[in-house]
């Protein structure tokens, strides 16, 4: 099994959900939501992509990095590289339903496990797609992470309960999910929360807690402030609020308040090492990714997903050689320049 060979068989698999593209980068599925595009005019979803390529590396060869580190500790928890498979549900609705959603969050659980690191699992407008995740994550012996909706703080609590039961590494809530359309249609509420709110829900788990959806040095502080342990930079991959800013563009001024205090990391847009060395240089902790992993679990199962992962590590690796980077825990942001 190939890329070539996964995208072919993802292509059948998904067709009517996703073109799976050249490249994925939102054009084609503009406002197919549900589906795989991003909301509105798509344009959330497309600047995540824009973001990352206004940025540029600076090739560097004359050094003495010769091996690069690219092992990263998230929760006490040692990885083979600083990128994680993003919270992604839906299959049905989202993705044609040629995978069921159990057998998708298995194969990205244990996909992930394969290539060394870990995934983050979601929830959805069906309550079964949580307990799916959780499923996924008791089989690879709690080497996932469990997100949640913001829904009413009582359910959000019941499930971190059970994520807790599974011996999960970490919980966190998409607090960017608070106006998800698939929500509504499917009859889940879900709402924005107060830092009142959200400090009820870190404090009832000892559990390290993660705040996904952050977009603004303010929020970030505020995440900080409720005791989270890590946030994501995220506009939802454009798929709750049309016309937001690219990942990349808002994450420097997030790292400018908030890096040291607390785990950060960040999604959107991530195609390749490439993509994943710029995000780390502009202040991320480590990177998730979502469309292309989707792309790689219909089209190959966990062996799809691996493969994928590992040809992430790999440009990843020599992004890093040809930058003189030496650790993945030590970027400069000088290894980048942004185009005018």
């Amino acid at each position: 099994m190939d890329l070539k060979e996964i995208r072919a068989t993802a292509r059948e698999k998904l067709k009517g959900f996703c073109r799976v593209c050249p490249v994925c980068d939102g054009r084609a599925c503009a406002g197919e939501v549900p589906g795989m595009g991003g909301v509105g005019t798509g344009k959330a979803f497309q600047e995540n992509l824009r973001a990352l390529s206004r940025y540029k590396l600076n090739l560097r060869t004359i050094h003495g990095v010769k091996e690069p580190d690219l092992s990263f500790e998230l929760f006490w928890v040692r990885v083979s590289m600083p990128v994680f498979a993003a919270p992604i549900t839906g299959t049905t609705y989202n993705m044609g339903g040629a995978l069921t959603e159990e057998e998708y969050t298995l194969a990205v659980a244990e996909g992930s496990l394969l290539a060394g690191t870990l995934a983050f699992t979601g929830d959805g407008a069906d309550p079964t797609m949580y307990g799916s995740g959780l499923k996924a994550i008791k089989k690879v012996e709690g080497k996932g992470i469990p997100i949640i909706k913001p829904r009413a703080q009582e359910e959000i609590i019941k499930r971190i309960r059970e994520a807790e039961e599974t011996g999960a590494i970490a919980v966190g809530v998409d607090i960017d999910g608070a106006g998800l359309l698939t929500m509504a249609l499917k009859g889940q509420p879900v709402s924005p929360k107060t830092l009142e709110e959200v400090m009820e829900i870190v404090n009832s788990t000892r559990l390290p807690f993660i705040l996904k959806g952050i977009m603004t040095p303010d929020e970030a502080e505020l995440a900080v402030q409720a005791g989270a342990k890590a946030i994501v930079v995220s506009n939802h991959g454009g798929r709750v609020l049309d016309e937001t800013p690219g990942a990349a563009d808002v994450l420097p001024e997030i790292a400018a308040r908030v890096k040291g205090k607390i785990t950060i990391l960040a999604d959107g847009g991530v195609r390749s090492g490439v993509d994943v060395l710029k995000l780390l240089a502009l202040g991320a902790d480590g990177v998730l990714i979502g469309r292309p992993i989707i792309v790689a679990a219909f089209g190959g199962g966990a062996e799809g997903v691996k493969i994928y992962l590992e040809k992430i590590k790999k440009e990843l690796r020599e992004a890093m050689l040809l930058t003189g980077v030496a650790r993945v825990t030590e970027v400069p942001g000088t290894i980048i320049r942004k185009e005018q």
